[in-house]
């Protein structure tokens, strides 16, 4: 039983860490997309979190547009993060 919850609970927290993760990646493609005031500390808080996440990903793809390599490139971190993170939350369930 112990073992059980034990894997259990890890998953949970690879699903929140992957949440997280995600909401801080659409949280800072938002505020690009509104045009949030990059002097704001906040603002300035979430892009550093949101460009190292999105580090292997920020400027994969070289479209024209800017709005389109932001949402492009930190939407593909979110997704993966996401996915990878809810597919081992869930195997961590089975098992």
């Amino acid at each position: 039983m112990s073992r059980y919850s034990g894997s259990h609970q890890a998953g949970r927290i690879i699903a929140v860490v992957a949440d997280v993760m995600a909401f801080i990646l659409g949280l800072w493609i938002l505020m690009y997309l509104l045009g949030a005031n990059g002097a704001n500390d906040f603002v300035q808080f979430v892009h550093d979190a949101a460009r190292w996440l999105a580090g292997w990903s920020h400027d994969l793809f070289t479209f024209d547009e800017q709005w389109a390599r932001v949402v492009a490139g930190y939407g593909l971190a979110a997704v993966v993060y996401l996915f990878v993170g809810h597919a081992i939350a869930n195997r961590m369930h089975r098992h």
